[in-house]
């Protein structure tokens, strides 16, 4: 690892430790040379998953998406923060644990619709008036049938 101060490649390590979501390692490094100690972390390099969508188009795996759609079903719900994170967690480490390289979004929806009914089912049956673009009352009816009778 070359020093970012002095630029020399002489530098060692002289303390790892695995940073809080498990999937890189913090290394404190010094320098022989100038004696300037530093910092580095390490993660694993993947694959990107691509993410199918529904006009067949392909992009990269954004968790910031599911995030931002789990939020705005939760949006002044009695959810925490750290409840969002976890399930957003979850998901990000299901999809990621597929043999494929490649999903669709009906399958991520699907998988944030089972986790987000476990946490609230208000903020459920607003995800999936969203995902499932109900198209009339009755489907909404439907969907909140299910969510009543699950309850019971």
């Amino acid at each position: 690892m070359r020093c970012p101060y002095c630029g020399k490649d002489d530098t060692r390590v002289i303390d790892s430790r695995p940073v809080e979501d498990n999937n890189s390692i913090r290394r404190r490094r010094i320098c022989d040379s100038c004696g300037k100690r530093f910092t580095t972390y390490e993660k694993i390099e993947m694959i990107p998953m691509m993410v199918t969508k529904k006009d067949n188009n392909r992009e990269i795996f954004d968790r910031s998406k599911i995030e931002g759609g789990i939020l705005r079903a939760c949006h002044k719900r009695p959810v925490s923060a750290a409840q969002i994170k976890k399930i957003v967690d979850e998901i990000e480490a299901e999809v990621f644990e597929r043999d494929e390289k490649e999903i669709s979004s009906k399958q991520i929806g699907e998988l944030v619709m089972a986790k987000i009914n476990k946490l609230d089912p208000v903020a459920y049956v607003r995800f999936a008036s969203v995902y499932r673009e109900f198209k009339d009352v009755e489907t909404f009816m439907e969907e909140l049938r299910k969510v009543l009778n699950s309850e019971e």
